[in-house]
């Protein structure tokens, strides 16, 4: 019997206890909604190392006769606070932004830069073909103004590929001239086998590279 009565005793004092707990608890908080004190900040170690973030008010002491001004400056103060964080969260936000738009840019340099160099690559064949093809011309008109046997012996002496464009630009500059062209007689003249040779390739290849 006497042990039962104890556990009773003890069962009560926990009970007690408790309710002790509850009642300060409350009174903290009911005091931190008058403005008495801060609850926050005094339950503010416990909460961070729960791994929450917790935002303290200024103490707003209630006899001050500033008392309503003292208050709302210290929720205007919460507010600069809470405008502070967004403000360095957007500063990240943009940072992050920045970077990506850095790299973007790069990126179209570089795009351009390998445009440029493209360009200036097709520029300089395009001269190299405008060269060749002044001197083909040129050529042409040279071979036009010799005797047959003497300019099928300089043809004979060129490659397969100078050689047909030269025939080419022959042809083209007896059109302009509306004269009959002289190269089927040239080709007459030359080796049956390379004569051969130089049809059939003018036959399989564009009449011009323009």
């Amino acid at each position: 019997m006497a042990s039962f009565g104890k556990q009773r005793v003890l069962g009560r004092i926990i009970l007690m206890l408790i309710v002790i707990i509850a009642l300060v608890l409350g009174g903290l908080f009911w005091f931190d909604f008058l403005g008495l004190i801060d609850a926050k900040a005094l339950f503010a170690p416990a909460v961070r190392l729960a791994g929450r973030v917790v935002r303290t008010r200024t103490q707003v002491d209630i006899d001050s006769p500033t008392l309503l001004d003292d208050e709302r400056f210290a929720k205007q103060f919460e507010a600069i606070d809470v405008l502070r964080q967004e403000l360095t969260e957007r500063e990240r936000l943009a940072l992050e932004q920045e970077a990506v738009l850095l790299a973007q840019a790069r990126e179209i340099e570089d795009r351009q830069k390998n445009i440029e160099e493209q360009q200036n690559s097709f520029n300089s064949l395009r001269e190299q073909y405008e060269n060749r093809r002044a001197n083909i011309e040129q050529n042409a008109r040279y071979l036009s103004g010799m005797p047959p046997a003497d300019a099928v012996d300089i043809l004979a002496a060129l490659d397969d590929q100078t050689a047909i464009e030269t025939l080419r630009a022959v042809e083209e500059l007896a059109k302009l001239q509306g004269e009959a062209s002289v190269v089927s007689y040239w080709l007459s003249l030359l080796p049956a086998e390379r004569s051969a040779t130089l049809q059939r390739k003018m036959a399989q290849m564009p009449d011009s590279l323009d």
